[in-house]
């Protein structure tokens, strides 16, 4: 494809594009994402929080941003901060499975895989002012009930949490 590509609209944390026909969206400034596997003593960290884009809460593996308040941030130090926000667990070590991408014929967006080891709890969790999270330690061997039953509820599934359903 030798198309220019081109920015038709930017945020702050996104961009949309266009490179020919085809039509999809960046993270602004080269932002990147981790994305956080946290098992400790036989449970899985899993978080729930309200997504304004569907319009519902979702189940997810706790993850966030890498570099979007810092420039030049760290993944690894990302990674521990945003799993402690959200889960209220820190790690001591964080370990890289690899680099991904989510949705690669509409987002250019990749997310880094870790893995978090030797986990202390440190507090209650829930995310930064207005993220309302709820966090959930799941028995590694109820995960797939667990989700059955989120789904029931009405709660949307995150697509990386099929790859827990491999390890049950």
């Amino acid at each position: 494809m030798n198309e220019e590509e081109q920015i038709v609209w930017q945020g702050r944390f996104i961009t949309t594009k266009t490179k020919g026909t085809w039509e999809y969206v960046s993270r602004a400034r080269g932002i990147k994402a981790a994305v956080i596997l946290a098992i400790e003593d036989g449970h899985v960290l899993l978080v729930e929080q309200f997504r304004v884009p569907l319009g519902v809460s979702c189940l997810e593996l706790p993850a966030g941003l890498i570099g979007d308040e810092t420039d030049n941030e760290v993944m690894e130090e990302a990674a521990a901060r945003e799993l402690e926000e959200e889960t209220g667990y820190r790690p001591g070590r964080i370990e890289l499975v690899g680099e991904f991408y989510s949705s690669p014929g509409m987002v250019s967006e990749s997310f880094f895989f870790v893995r978090a080891h030797d986990l202390v709890k440190t507090g209650a969790g829930g995310g930064v002012d207005g993220e309302n999270i709820t966090v959930h330690r799941v028995p590694m061997a109820e995960v797939a009930d667990f989700m059955a039953t989120k789904r029931a509820e009405g709660c949307a599934m995150d697509a990386k949490l099929l790859m827990l359903l491999g390890l049950v």
